[in-house]
């Protein structure tokens, strides 16, 4: 495959990952919807075009064609049973959390009720997976890519809804570093789509922001939850007097 050929594919597997349709795109690009099936069919971008979409996915050109070198064979998501399996086993999803947030076998130990062999145990399971490679002495190396997501229908989504949902949002988020905000505007699709763009990018800067506070030891870390949710809404109370 060409270099453009393969910065392509990329581009698409990006789109597909975070849910954006050419539509979307096309809107928040300003070109019709046929024009961009067109541009990706037959993989005719000018650099600007480029530039243009890569930004819009959260990413520079730099870092999409670098991504497009190396993580061909990195993970971006499971697939349905492998999902399963996580939530089959808390202590499996647990370390499956611990080893994404770079944690290594003495810190999962010691901070939860899991043995060591209990631990690497389910490494094992995780490195079949393909999420990590365990490494001689118990060492951790993960195979995911930089926009790893869990499945936007999958168990372990519909795991956090259940499980971790209400939990997240019964505080009254009045801590200096906490906060909850809520707004709401009659806003056209183009406008939707930069909205969208723009949180992606905040989101890509959250995950940037976790690999730097990696240099700090574990004891200064943190576990930050952040929420991003938008979608076409009326309150019930409302809807209930519509004509």
């Amino acid at each position: 495959m060409g270099e453009i050929g393969q910065l392509v594919r990329t581009l698409k597997k990006r789109l597909k990952i975070q849910g954006v349709t050419y539509r979307e795109l096309a809107a928040a690009i300003g070109l019709s919807e046929a024009s961009v099936k067109r541009m990706f069919a037959g993989q005719r971008f000018t650099l600007e075009r480029l530039v243009e979409i890569s930004n819009f996915l959260g990413f520079t050109l730099a870092e999409l064609a670098q991504e497009a070198v190396v993580t061909e064979n990195l993970v971006h998501t499971l697939s349905e049973a492998q999902e399963a399996e996580l939530v089959s086993d808390r202590k499996l999803l647990l370390v499956a959390i611990c080893s994404l947030n770079h944690w290594s076998v003495q810190d999962t130990i010691s901070t939860y009720r899991i043995t060591e062999a209990e631990c690497i145990q389910r490494l094992a399971q995780l490195d079949r997976l393909r999420l990590i490679s365990l490494l001689p002495g118990n060492r951790i190396r993960l195979n995911v890519a930089r926009d790893f997501d869990w499945r936007v229908k999958g168990p372990i989504r519909g795991f956090f809804r259940e499980h971790g949902l209400h939990d997240f949002l019964d505080s009254d988020f009045a801590l200096d570093d906490e906060t909850m905000s809520f707004s709401h505007a009659m806003l056209t699709e183009a406008a939707i789509a930069k909205v969208l763009a723009e949180l992606r990018r905040l989101r890509q800067r959250f995950a940037e922001l976790h690999e730097e506070s990696l240099a700090a030891p574990l004891s200064r870390r943190r576990g930050v939850g952040m929420l991003l949710a938008m979608r076409e809404w009326e309150i019930g109370v409302f809807s209930a007097l519509r004509r």
